[in-house]
């Protein structure tokens, strides 16, 4: 079987989805998977995403990228306190409860360490894959951190990049359930902590697989 790329949206803690969404698509040692972030929060189960993100980074070639809720997750557990507060209410207190305890601090040092070396973005010959949003006239290299992670493509979204390369993002969570595609731009984040789906896609085909945050795998017209 050929290699494959593969975009994975936004997990949230929903390991359901995670767990069927990665049987149905069944990654193979030369495939190669990119997370477009937003591994914790919301969800009940980040602690067990990341477990099964360090799994499968030993099964296929792992892209992780850093979305905002794990840039929150890993500066409150380096003892930003300041920032406590807000992340509890943006989704940690599920985060926290998945640890079984109210301490950051306890995490799993091989947890942090897994958000720490997530990327910022990734490219290829053909795609850009980012979290949040970018800047068309930048190099990826040039664009703003905070652009990448916390950027909405709402109500706005940007124009083609400058490479003319197809751009693939999460975090402006689509609540129908759809991928949407505008051509040069593609959003995968399809809410699945809410009542969409966790979705992956591979671009060069165009083949979608969606899972429910119970794990139920969605139908594909």
């Amino acid at each position: 079987m050929p290699s494959r790329l593969i975009a994975v949206g936004d997990v949230h803690g929903c390991l359901p989805a995670l767990t069927a969404v990665l049987e149905a698509v069944g990654p193979q040692p030369d495939d190669t998977l990119v997370f477009l972030g937003d591994y914790v929060d919301r969800g009940p189960d980040s602690r067990g995403v990341l477990e099964t993100m360090l799994r499968l980074s030993q099964a296929c070639r792992l892209v992780p990228l850093l979305g905002n809720h794990d840039e929150l997750f890993m500066k409150v557990c380096a003892g930003a306190n300041d920032l406590r507060a807000n992340w509890l209410i943006f989704g940690g207190e599920a985060t926290l409860a998945s640890y079984g305890n109210s301490q950051p601090e306890h995490v799993p040092q091989e947890h942090l360490r897994f958000i720490r070396n997530c990327r910022m973005y990734y490219e290829t010959d053909d795609y850009l894959f980012v979290h949040g949003s970018y800047h068309p006239e930048l190099p990826m290299a040039q664009q703003s951190p905070r652009l990448m992670i916390w950027g909405k493509i709402r109500p706005e979204p940007p124009g083609p990049h400058r490479s003319g390369k197809t751009v693939i993002v999460g975090h402006t969570a689509q609540r129908e359930g759809n991928v949407l595609d505008l051509g040069h731009l593609k959003c995968i984040d399809t809410c699945c902590y809410g009542d969409g789906y966790l979705t992956a896609f591979e671009p060069d085909t165009g083949r979608i697989w969606q899972a429910d945050k119970q794990g139920r795998l969605r139908d594909q017209v």
